[in-house]
């Protein structure tokens, strides 16, 4: 294909989470240092952003009776499984984890050509945040392993 032929991504502007209570929500993205920036007033979105710039829209209208179709059913359904967020050292993610009790489902696991290392949690709606950083040396990381 050309240039012309495609569409030019420069870069991910921002993700959208759907979450059930915005309150419970905000009191666990808090822990990643994002602040609410305003809650939309013909939607029910809230914008939360971090010192970094890296914004989330918090979609406040999940069903409060449904599991995490995406993740939480025998039949998987096509869709968005996790998003990815950069962190500086996965040591001192882990410790922050840690001090507000935030469950490590996965990890830390190494993978990738660049040889990082990955936690994985949850939030309260049971969304998949995957926690990345470099290629540092911790204790307790094992292979990733399919």
């Amino acid at each position: 294909m050309s240039p012309s032929d495609i569409i030019a991504i420069e870069r991910v502007d921002h993700i959208g989470i759907r979450v059930r209570d915005f309150e419970r929500a905000m009191a666990f993205y808090e822990v990643f240092g994002f602040t609410l920036k305003h809650r939309v007033d013909f939607d029910a979105v809230a914008i939360i952003r971090n010192e970094q710039g890296v914004e989330i829209n918090l979609i406040l209208n999940a069903k409060e009776d449904e599991p995490n179709v995406l993740m939480d059913v025998p039949v998987k359904h096509a869709g968005y499984t996790h998003v990815a967020l950069r962190v500086a050292s996965v040591a001192q993610t882990i410790a922050v984890l840690n001090a507000h009790n935030i469950k490590i489902t996965q990890g830390p696991v190494r993978f990738g050509e660049d040889g990082g290392i990955s936690v994985f949690v949850r939030d309260p709606d049971r969304n998949v945040i995957e926690l990345r950083g470099g290629n540092e040396t911790i204790d307790g990381v094992t292979p990733y392993q399919p």
